[in-house]
């Protein structure tokens, strides 16, 4: 088992485990960035957890869904306090309006925060884990109901993502994971820097130049909201076809996170579109592009997959990787 010691400190309210693991700290700390990769082991191997947002930098939060034995899930958030890249980040419970959690009977009732130290070995890399309770009764609750052993479990299960390089790597091309009746999630590692992928994303001329799909069509019009609370539209063409959306920006945090409505040009007013959450974040090879979108229902979400939007996807990315991002 990777854990080599918990080291439990009533004075101090801490519980510190320490694990080791035979792989390098830059694959470790991908391995809690990245949302398709720490789903896999944050919580028990019989109930994974199911994160919908995961923004990995200082100020920015995270919301999972973990299920319950009932069949019902509970949704959980951290709400990141600093980040140090590929050496420690520490995160804090936090509640759907912002601040710290302190409804009673929440998941982690008791625990106030979480720090994560990265260290490499000489066989490969350290991670202390040092969870910070809000009292001693919080405390005791916790190890009552098996903070150790699912701690032990929860590692035991990172040695297997860690070996898994293929699923992971900078070759995968755009997947999309089904995450609920509504909800798609699209991932790939885009080989530029977040900064990069970024500017990509929200300046009209470098969208007009990869954010074509299949070759052949253009983009002649591309109005970008830079304001939450602006409206955006796009349209292309090729020949005598021509489609678009157009929607709102909801939420802008540079260069890591932006929520947008969507909808067709042609959508009947009233009807729903969908919501875009787009998250960017620094990872080994590039950056990690991560879409989730919600629907409107499953219908439409079936759909929308149907038309091959994926690959569509997959062909921009691949154009904005040689033609914007590629070495001069």
């Amino acid at each position: 088992m990777p854990v080599t010691s918990i080291t439990k400190d009533p004075e101090a309210l801490t519980i510190t485990v320490v694990a080791d693991f035979a792989a390098t700290v830059e694959r470790l700390w991908d391995a809690y960035v990245d949302p398709r990769q720490i789903e896999r082991f944050w919580g028990p191997p019989d109930l994974p957890a199911q994160f919908l947002r995961h923004d990995a930098t200082t100020g920015g939060r995270s919301v999972y869904r973990l299920a319950v034995p009932d069949g019902e899930h509970v949704t959980c958030y951290w709400d990141w306090v600093s980040v140090d890249p590929h050496r420690s980040f520490e995160v804090r419970d936090g509640d759907p309006e912002g601040g710290t959690d302190d409804r009673p009977g929440r998941p982690g009732e008791g625990i106030d925060s979480m720090l994560f130290v990265f260290e490499a070995t000489a066989t490969g890399s350290r991670l202390t884990t040092t969870t910070r309770f809000e009292s001693a009764e919080g405390m005791a609750t916790m190890l009552r109901t098996g903070m150790e052993e699912g701690a032990e479990a929860a590692m035991g299960q990172i040695d297997g993502v860690l070996a898994d390089l293929h699923s992971f790597a900078t070759e995968v091309p755009a997947h999309a994971q089904i995450l609920g009746d509504t909800q798609v999630r699209v991932s790939r590692i885009i080989r530029g820097t977040q900064q990069q992928v970024w500017r990509a994303h929200h300046e009209p001329a470098l969208l007009q130049r990869w954010l074509l799909g299949p070759d052949g069509w253009t983009m002649p019009v591309c109005r970008v909201a830079t304001t939450p609370g602006e409206s955006y539209r796009y349209e292309w063409e090729k020949g005598e076809e021509r489609f678009g959306f157009e929607g709102e920006l909801l939420e802008s945090a540079a260069p890591y996170r932006s929520v947008t409505t969507e909808r067709p040009i042609d959508l009947p007013v009233g009807l729903e579109g969908s919501v875009n959450e787009l998250t960017l974040t620094p990872v080994d090879g590039g950056t990690l592009l991560t879409l989730l979108i919600t629907y409107p229902s499953a219908e439409v979400r079936d759909m929308v997959l149907a038309t091959g939007m994926t690959g569509g996807m997959e062909t921009s990315y691949r154009r904005l990787e040689t033609q914007l991002l590629a070495p001069a």
